[in-house]
């Protein structure tokens, strides 16, 4: 669905990020380009997040407006805030739970033959394979914990005392895996590729920065729409 963006430079840096990454999801990937966070952190204005992060506003206003025109072009395009929250859920259960349940057991079998293979000349694995054991554990964990708990109660537009203090649970959840995911970044140099990297080392590094922007979407997608009011 086309959308399009007609608020100027300064009216967005009164926004907060998670509302413009809603109305374009184009935007994150230029967010994620510039290290602001769009999905723990969406409640944030981004006036302030560029502060903090010495970003040229100007310069940011400019790659949002043009990924915000070629999403108003786009046949492909989805405006998210016109889901329901039973469309919604079953699209992040449909495209991201179902990416999870399939992506995690295969990087950990990648990483564990990484891990033999390079452990020697590259120490820094054993804390990768620390931090992404953890976060798998706590992954499968918490998508059994949506599924059976938290998305029937949203999904049904009857959430309870027991379903708000769930989607805080949830909101603590996000923040601890986004945390996980900035320590694999760190450990692995923004995923650089070492010189000696074969062939599977090269795909693990490759299967993390995609667990990465997939979580980040799947995370911006409850927390600041589909949780967003609870």
């Amino acid at each position: 669905m086309a959308r399009k963006n007609g608020t100027t430079n300064v009216d967005r840096m009164n926004r907060t990020i998670g509302s413009i990454v809603a109305e374009t999801p184009e935007a994150a990937a230029v967010f994620r380009r510039y290290g602001i966070d769009f999905c723990c952190g969406g409640g944030r204005m981004l006036g302030e997040a560029v502060a903090e992060s010495g970003t040229d506003a100007a310069t940011l206003g400019a790659e949002l407006d043009a990924a915000a025109a070629r999403a108003a072009v786009s046949s492909e395009a989805i405006d998210f805030r016109a889901l329901s929250a039973q469309e919604l859920v079953d699209h992040i259960e449909a495209r991201h739970h179902a990416y999870l349940e399939e992506a995690l057991p295969e990087i950990s079998e990648r990483l564990n033959a990484v891990l033999r293979a390079h452990g020697r000349s590259h120490p820094e694995l054993f804390q990768v394979h620390g931090v992404y054991g953890a976060l798998r554990t706590d992954l499968e964990q918490h998508l059994a914990k949506e599924e059976t708990l938290l998305f029937p109660a949203v999904a049904q537009g009857r959430p309870d005392a027991a379903a708000r203090v769930l989607a805080q649970v949830i909101r603590d959840e996000h923040t601890a895996a986004g945390e996980a995911l900035r320590t694999l970044r760190r450990l692995t140099v923004d995923f650089a590729v070492p010189d000696d990297a074969c062939p599977t080392y090269r795909r693990l590094l490759k299967d993390l920065e995609t667990l990465e922007s997939d979580l980040f979407q799947h995370i911006h997608l409850e927390n600041n729409l589909l949780l967003l009011d609870l």
